[in-house]
């Protein structure tokens, strides 16, 4: 892998020739955790790491996660010049804390039923006040019209990266060849300036190395051919992954040629390069005289906080599209977004990880 010159402009830093992205499908997210799993299992294990989930889901509405990270600020000034304004940072409990549990008490104590398993905070050693999917399928709603839906996160690996841009050190750069956002372990300086600029609050911090850490789209899996870990191993075919620019892809053709997929909150204006199907009639809603009607329960101004206004007339789209191919009629958007061939979402990225590492 190519390193970014020490003394590069951000222009430079951010410049690539092709830029790799995903589309995620919230219509099939069931929650399983299994691309946080897939994540963790290869990238955050080391210590200092514990607490981080480069890949993570949660329920929406609700805190997210890191906790509350949209209201935390970051990005752009609200001028022309595109200049990366400090947020605040997360803290350790907001991105999940690393709990300790009584397993010695419990298993070795010798005091029988009197004591059970219970967390603590990792920093404090007192009982947590919060943690990863602490408000797990709370959701929001009022009865009996409750909704939740879950959305995954990651590194949006942006064209226009504030933290790319705050960074003092030039740690941070796109990767030429493939536009993914990298951090260069031995330039972080542990500043977080990075920390505070990404408004999707992407990037975390190893307190023992004392260093900032983030996403790499797997970039060692990218450059054999090999989709990330996060979305191979998605067992509901939420996902898609490519080259953006790949014209015969699913990718493009969802979101360039019908215009189905939204990038989740554009007002930040960092031109992110992760893309999402909106949810739409997952649930249908009751009537007041508790008859069910053909209406969703997800409420219209719940999308637009998060996709923008665009994302009513993609909503209309999709539905049109399923009454079209409810009435025997072809479309192309559905049989994309069914994906019967799993190789299919993965163009040019459907090589096998055990085949390619013997």
């Amino acid at each position: 892998m190519a390193f970014a010159k020490r003394g590069a402009s951000k222009e430079e830093l951010l410049r690539h020739t092709r830029q790799v992205g995903n589309i995620i499908d919230l219509n099939k997210c069931m929650g399983c955790q299994t691309c946080t799993v897939a994540c963790k299992s290869l990238w955050t294990t080391r210590e200092g790491t514990e607490h981080m989930r480069w890949m993570n889901v949660t329920t929406y509405p609700g805190a997210g996660y890191p906790r509350d990270y949209e209201q935390m600020g970051g990005g752009y000034a609200a001028d022309t010049e595109k200049t990366p304004t400090p947020g605040k940072l997360t803290t350790f409990s907001d991105v999940g804390d690393n709990f300790k549990f009584n397993h010695a008490d419990v298993y070795y104590g010798g005091k029988g039923n009197k004591t059970h398993l219970k967390p603590s905070a990792a920093l404090s050693g007192e009982d947590p006040k919060w943690g990863y999917n602490w408000d797990e399928d709370e959701g929001g709603g009022d009865w009996p019209n409750g909704y939740y839906f879950y959305l995954p996160r990651k590194c949006y690996h942006c064209d226009d990266a504030p933290c790319l841009k705050a960074c003092t050190h030039n740690a941070l750069y796109k990767r030429e060849e493939d536009g993914i956002v990298v951090l260069d372990q031995e330039r972080c300086n542990d500043d977080r300036l990075c920390v505070e600029a990404c408004p999707y609050k992407a990037i975390y911090f190893n307190p023992v190395s004392q260093k900032s850490e983030k996403c790499v789209m797997c970039y060692p899996r990218v450059e054999q051919g090999i989709a990330p870990a996060c979305d191979r191993q998605c067992p509901g075919r939420t996902r898609i992954f490519g080259y953006l620019d790949e014209e015969d892809s699913d990718l493009y053709k969802l979101i360039y040629v019908h215009k189905v997929a939204r990038p989740l909150h554009p007002e930040f204006g960092t031109e992110p390069n992760v893309f999402y199907i909106p949810p739409f009639d997952s649930t249908k809603a009751f009537a007041d005289d508790g008859s069910i009607t053909d209406e969703g329960r997800i409420e219209a101004g719940v999308l637009i906080e998060l996709f923008g206004p665009g994302v009513v007339d993609v909503i209309g789209k999709l539905k049109a599209e399923r009454t079209k191919r409810q009435n025997g009629e072809p479309s192309e958007v559905m049989d994309l977004l069914i994906g019967r061939n799993f190789w299919d979402r993965f163009k040019g990225f459907s090589n096998d990880p055990l085949q390619e590492a013997m």
